[in-house]
């Protein structure tokens, strides 16, 4: 039904309608999940969750100091870990909005190791070219689930994510 479910603190709402949107269904013609537009009113929180990531080929996580405080963003990247674990499929894709030293991952153990093994990109600084970022992703939601295809696609530093 949706090419990716975006996850993300809804601090992060602005950069969400103001960039990603735009670029990714307007530039590349991708069909998103958001939660202020897709979710169904009166249907359980946890439950549009579940449709959501079940629903779209793979969860973007946008990952901020915000987003790692937060229940239901908790709650989602854990919905579509069992989904990884349980399909067996590179379902997830980590986005990271700010620079996050890995100490600060480690009541996250399950995202840090996802980190290490999984797709993950980090949003250009200002000033730094975003055409490659804006293309790493678009490859990342269209690439097969199939585990073995995975591949990192940027990011080398241990320390800070």
């Amino acid at each position: 039904q949706y090419d990716a479910f975006i996850s993300y603190n809804a601090q992060e709402e602005p950069w969400v309608l103001e960039e990603l949107v735009p670029k990714l269904e307007g530039q590349h013609g991708l069909r998103l999940c958001l939660h202020h537009r897709d979710f169904q009113p009166g249907k359980a929180i946890i439950d549009n969750i579940v449709d959501a990531i079940y629903n779209s080929r793979k969860t973007i996580c946008l990952i901020t100091h915000n987003y790692l405080k937060s229940v239901w963003c908790s709650n989602e990247i854990q919905v579509a870990s069992f989904r990884l674990f349980d399909e067996q499929k590179d379902v997830l894709v980590l986005v990271f909005l700010e620079d996050i030293p890995a100490h600060q991952l480690s009541p996250y153990y399950r995202m840090r190791k996802l980190v290490k093994k999984q797709t993950y990109l980090r949003r250009p600084k200002p000033g730094e070219d975003t055409r490659a970022f804006w293309q790493k992703l678009k490859m990342a939601i269209e690439s097969k689930e199939d585990m073995k295809d995975r591949q990192i696609l940027s990011g080398k530093d241990e320390d800070h994510i």
